[in-house]
């Protein structure tokens, strides 16, 4: 038995593994939305990406809950997606989106989450609860939720886009 703080958190990380029906709609949610918007329009880039989300999420809730590999599965189908949204950044990305780069980056996060997770919990097991778990557990659901939320708003919310921007066309000083 734990302090109220503890329990707290272990009730976040029992709902945070039941948030992925909701995050999955709002991939449909997202796919749909740029699907009926880009009809009459050249660029259909936010729905290619969209739609490369939603199967990933969608197939991914067919994964065992209850395995013991859980984490270590997940990993593998973050790392495949992003390999899947370069290889259409490749193959047919003429314009990079907004939410390209939200997808990129919140699928490292995860998936960097993943990997810690899974090497907690079979790699090194901990049984007590502690702040790499209440992290998971906030991150993911959140993380989730903003690149579902850029695919449909095309906004730069976080500023990421800028933050490219003022690092990639940084000037270096020449040396005297």
């Amino acid at each position: 038995m734990g302090s109220f703080l503890e329990d707290f958190f272990w009730s976040l990380a029992a709902i945070s593994n039941l948030l992925g029906i909701p995050i999955t709609c709002l991939f449909v949610f997202a796919f749909l939305y740029n699907l009926s918007t880009a009809i009459n329009k050249s660029d259909n880039s936010r729905t290619q990406l969209s739609l490369i989300m939603m199967v990933s999420y969608t197939l991914s809730l067919f994964i065992d809950m209850s395995t013991l590999l859980l984490f270590l599965k997940l990993f593998a189908f973050d790392v495949v997606t992003i390999a899947v949204i370069f290889i259409w950044r490749l193959c047919l990305g003429k314009v990079i989106p907004i939410g390209f780069y939200y997808l990129i980056v919140g699928l490292c996060i995860n998936a960097s989450l993943f990997m810690a997770m899974h090497i907690d919990t079979i790699v090194n097991p901990t049984h007590e609860f502690w702040w790499l778990w209440m992290l998971y557990s906030f991150s993911a659901p959140i993380v989730d939720f903003i690149m579902a939320l850029v695919l449909i708003a095309n906004k730069d919310i976080l500023g990421l886009v800028k933050l490219k921007s003022v690092v990639l066309n940084r000037k270096t000083p020449m040396a005297r």
